[in-house]
């Protein structure tokens, strides 16, 4: 898939120290990218807009460990 339209965005829960961060791209048609910032060059996870919806919603509703 080309990504090179993606506009990226960090994570609002990422440190500033630049450490486990993730950038998010949610400009793209019909889906959002997700990748390790660390490595801009490297590999992206790519959802539908339909399951980052729901997965977002999970982690809204959800307890999860840190």
């Amino acid at each position: 898939m080309d990504l090179s339209a993606a506009k990226w965005r960090k994570s609002t829960r990422s440190g500033p120290d630049g450490g486990q961060c993730v950038e998010v791209a949610t400009n793209l048609s019909a889906v959002v990218a997700v990748r390790d910032s660390k490595d801009r060059g490297g590999p992206a996870l790519v959802f539908s807009q339909g399951e980052w919806h729901a997965f977002i919603s999970d982690l809204k509703t959800s307890h999860h460990a840190p």
